[in-house]
């Protein structure tokens, strides 16, 4: 069996195949929230960002969330992915 660390998703900044390990998912739920998915097994859409500020400045430019989450995002939904990265992956 395949060690669970193998496991590769697209990343929506740079469009590369990266370990999960690496990457925080953005959900959108049936409902329309959006929300910065710790737990990795969130029903809903979901989306792989790169834990970086550099990525995150790169999807929020160029509108790549909204485009892959097929809708409009708020600005609370950037600074959630902000605070996501400065306090769990610096």
């Amino acid at each position: 069996m395949e060690n669970s660390k193998n496991i590769l998703r697209k990343e929506v900044s740079t469009n590369q195949m990266l370990p999960k390990v690496e990457l925080i998912r953005i959900v959108k739920n049936k409902s329309g929230e959006i929300f910065v998915d710790q737990t990795g097994k969130a029903n809903g859409r979901g989306v792989y960002l790169k834990a970086s500020l550099d990525a995150l400045q790169v999807v929020r430019k160029s509108r790549l969330l909204e485009r892959s989450l097929k809708t409009k995002l708020p600005e609370e939904v950037y600074l959630a992915i902000e605070k996501e990265i400065k306090e769990n992956w610096e």
